[in-house]
């Protein structure tokens, strides 16, 4: 039987998917690739020290804005895909939602409302 998934012991369903997995997924990485763009665009208009991280700021600094945030956001991204298919999904909807806390309000904040 070509194309059929294997069914094992605490699986649901035929595939084992998660709805909630697969939403919890991509909202993290729509929260990764929001912040990388916000993040380039605040850094761009005020400043590297805009940056929060440290780390960041300072591969920034080595590799160049686009560089540094593209390899951030694509690691992230894979680590958050690792998670999910480890089925860990409630991590992965919490540090979509922390991303979106921390990371992408602030700069909305910082770069429509406060900002010229």
């Amino acid at each position: 039987m070509f194309g059929m998934g294997l069914v094992r012991p605490g699986m649901r369903g035929s595939t084992g998917r998660s709805v909630f997995g697969d939403v919890a997924l991509c909202l993290f990485l729509l929260a990764q690739a929001s912040d990388g763009v916000l993040t380039y665009v605040g850094v761009t208009v005020y400043g590297l020290h805009m940056e929060g991280n440290p780390l960041i700021g300072w591969l920034m600094a080595a590799m160049g804005q686009g560089p540094a945030l593209a390899t951030a956001k694509v690691t992230a991204g894979f680590f958050g895909i690792a998670l999910h298919l480890s089925a860990v999904h409630k991590a992965v909807a919490v540090l979509a939602g922390f991303y979106v806390a921390v990371a992408v309000i602030p700069w909305v904040a910082i770069i429509f409302y406060f900002g010229a």
